[in-house]
């Protein structure tokens, strides 16, 4: 995802000539109906962190949401424009950058009752798969690992357009979300309200505002 980022973190490599033969491998009828401007994007890229959210919202005592970011992380991005199936991704989080603008509340995210970062510095995502919707939608699925901890999960996302900046870099901008249960990744922390509720709820919404720029092929 000066004042944009140079630094280059990423990169998986792209589909060989067989793996695009194998059955499931070609284009699907949503792929036939890609933008030529998506087919154009196909290569290696990587989140510019100063412009990107890796962000999620909670329930906060039943009647607010409380909103936090990741800001520590390193990104793994391939587009394949032409077969969208064979895009994939993985972002690697340093959970001890939680940032929820209150440092006392930042302390408990990443002590035992929640992340328990001295034991897990890390949460990882690794897609497994990604399909095209039709039009600029995609569901990409893939494996969400939080403290050893690994499930499934489906992250719909939206191609919002890409651009050339005025410092050279081609960049392209997606929009993700998905909404997870927490106790699903060990997560069970909460207290109890005297008029009944939680605490915190056990749903979590996970959003990724990312801005991508196009990467040289280098190991996450």
């Amino acid at each position: 995802m000066g004042i944009f980022s140079r630094r280059q973190t990423a990169v998986i490599e792209p589909p060989s000539a067989v793996a695009a033969g194998r059955p499931g491998g070609g284009a699907s009828a949503a792929d036939a109906s890609l933008d030529p401007a998506l087919r154009a994007l196909t290569g290696h890229w990587t989140i510019d962190r100063p412009h990107s959210r890796i962000g999620f919202s909670v329930r906060h005592a039943m009647v607010t949401t409380v909103r936090g970011a990741f800001t520590d992380y390193d990104s793994a991005l391939y587009f394949d424009g032409a077969r969208p199936s064979e895009s994939r991704a993985e972002l690697v989080i340093r959970v001890a950058g939680v940032d929820t603008g209150v440092e006392q509340r930042d302390a408990h995210l990443v002590g035992k009752d929640f992340f328990d970062a001295r034991r897990y510095p890390e949460m990882r995502f690794r897609s497994t798969s990604t399909v095209h919707e039709g039009g600029e939608s995609f569901r990409m699925t893939g494996d969400l690992t939080i403290r050893d901890t690994t499930r499934s999960v489906d992250l719909q996302l939206d191609y919002l357009g890409s651009v050339m900046d005025p410092f050279g870099y081609e960049r392209a901008g997606f929009d993700g979300t998905t909404t997870i249960d927490r106790r699903d990744w060990g997560l069970v922390y909460n207290q109890r309200l005297e008029a009944g509720g939680s605490m915190v709820s056990e749903k979590v919404r996970l959003q990724f505002d990312i801005s991508a720029i196009r990467s040289t092929a280098q190991p996450l």
